[in-house]
């Protein structure tokens, strides 16, 4: 029995207990982070007409990045593989048709040759159109595939003068070939129009934007982007497919994946969850373009007969670049009287003969609509991270008793605030006919 003097210690032992009973974050797993090949960076630089102007410190934009350009190749970091491209540096002719062809590469992608490099970036001299769609698309082909992230730095003045094709379309197309391809993008005037289209290539593969307003802001901008690539420089998550029902999904083990989910589409998976083993799943996905207000992202993990399992749920409303959401389950979790020794047999890791893993299909649904028609594909980019670690049993809330003792706790007080207030107010009433 709880005694007064102990109820209040009963009641702030409650108050303590309570916020631990919520339910636990999804943790997603740790990226791979071992590097498996050189370091890969293409300098995509703008040579258009218009980087004569002299609004850069009252010098020519062209001049402010060819010195930009020599002090980070001075200090790049070795085990860094570079290449140069460059757009609008030979045509000077009005033939759009040509000039919008206008892109090369200067220098191939391969290990940093300094006095090379640096002298084909001083020969650049402003000239033509701005095809910075076809640009892109071509720098996506010079830095070829692989295991690793790769990354493009484009530097320019203005805005694409050639659509089509569009450059935000070319990053989500390149974005959606799942070669984990980051563009970062620097402006060096601070145009509206630009930054809005600079963002949106950033912005579909996960990249930066950024406007430097003088040589100084151009290099160290740079070499920050050129260090991500280094840092960043990571396994790049493996591309799957998801499909439009459990039967026919992708079975998928534990790692980080890629994969690309259309507007209020579901995308169903597979995994098989042994037993012992707790399943912990987690998804981004990229709001790579402009979308209506008010979106969301929902994970669900099912039985193979549609019994709802978990889920966890994340929304939006128009101010943000990532949604995200997670989950976690594990076989004795579905069970309403599972204890701690239901956790026991089988131990985490069990193979005894007999004993089959549980599969479990997880559904990744959104309520997005596009502001535009014409932005309905690719679908938008997701990153869904699966884990399988050895189940652990929640921690037993202290002296609860299932409920129990909290209920006898919650009597005791209305019992006790019952009395008190009768009692004051027998004491006020015969005040009250005294007077």
């Amino acid at each position: 029995m709880i005694t007064k003097r102990r109820l209040p210690v009963v009641l702030l032992g409650l108050l303590a207990v309570l916020p631990a009973l919520g339910v636990p974050p999804a943790y997603a797993a740790e990226p791979e982070t071992e590097p498996v090949e050189a370091t890969k960076v293409e300098l995509v630089l703008d040579v258009s007409g218009s980087m004569r102007a002299k609004d850069v410190g009252g010098r020519t934009r062209i001049a402010v990045a060819q010195e930009a350009f020599n002090d980070v190749v001075d200090a790049l970091p070795e085990g860094t593989d570079l290449g140069i491209r460059v757009l609008g540096a030979t045509y000077g002719g009005d033939d759009k048709k040509v000039g919008c062809q206008d892109t090369q590469q200067v220098v191939p992608v391969g290990p940093v040759d300094r006095v090379k490099a640096k002298n084909a970036i001083a020969s650049l001299r402003p000239t033509g159109f701005t095809p910075v769609g076809l640009a892109l698309r071509e720098a996506a082909k010079d830095l070829g595939t692989g295991e690793t992230t790769r990354r493009i730095i484009l530097i320019t003045d203005g805005e694409d003068t050639c659509a089509p094709p569009d450059p935000c379309d070319v990053a989500r197309e390149l974005a959606a070939q799942g070669t984990h391809l980051v563009v970062d993008t620097l402006g060096l005037i601070p145009d509206e129009k630009v930054r809005k289209q600079l963002v949106c290539i950033a912005s579909a593969t996960g990249g930066t934007y950024t406007s430097a307003q003088s040589k100084e802001d151009l290099t160290r901008r740079i070499k920050q982007i050129v260090e991500r690539a280094k840092d960043t420089h990571a396994k790049a998550p493996a591309k799957v497919v998801g499909t439009d029902v459990c039967a026919k999904a992708p079975v998928l083990t534990a790692g980080v994946y890629t994969d690309r989910e259309r507007f209020e589409e579901h995308r169903w998976y597979r995994i098989a969850v042994k037993p012992g083993q707790e399943l912990r799943a987690s998804v981004s996905i990229s709001l790579d373009r402009q979308l209506n207000r008010d979106y969301g992202v929902l994970m669900r993990a099912t039985a193979t007969d549609g019994r709802e399992l978990v889920r966890g749920t994340d929304a939006g409303s128009g101010r943000t670049d990532v949604l995200s959401t997670g989950l976690r389950w594990s076989a004795a979790a579905d069970d309403d009287d599972a204890d701690e020794e239901a956790y026991e047999t089988p131990k985490p890791g069990s193979t005894e003969a007999g004993v089959e893993p549980t599969t479990v299909c997880l559904v990744i649904s959104n309520s997005f609509s596009s502001k535009t028609a014409s932005a309905q594909s690719p679908g938008m980019p997701l990153e869904l991270t699966i884990d399988l670690v050895d189940a652990s049993p929640a921690p037993n809330s202290p002296g609860l008793g299932r409920g129990w003792v909290l209920l006898l706790v919650l009597t005791l007080a209305g019992l006790l605030s019952g009395l008190i207030v009768g009692w004051l107010t027998r004491w006020w009433v015969a005040v009250w006919r005294t007077r």
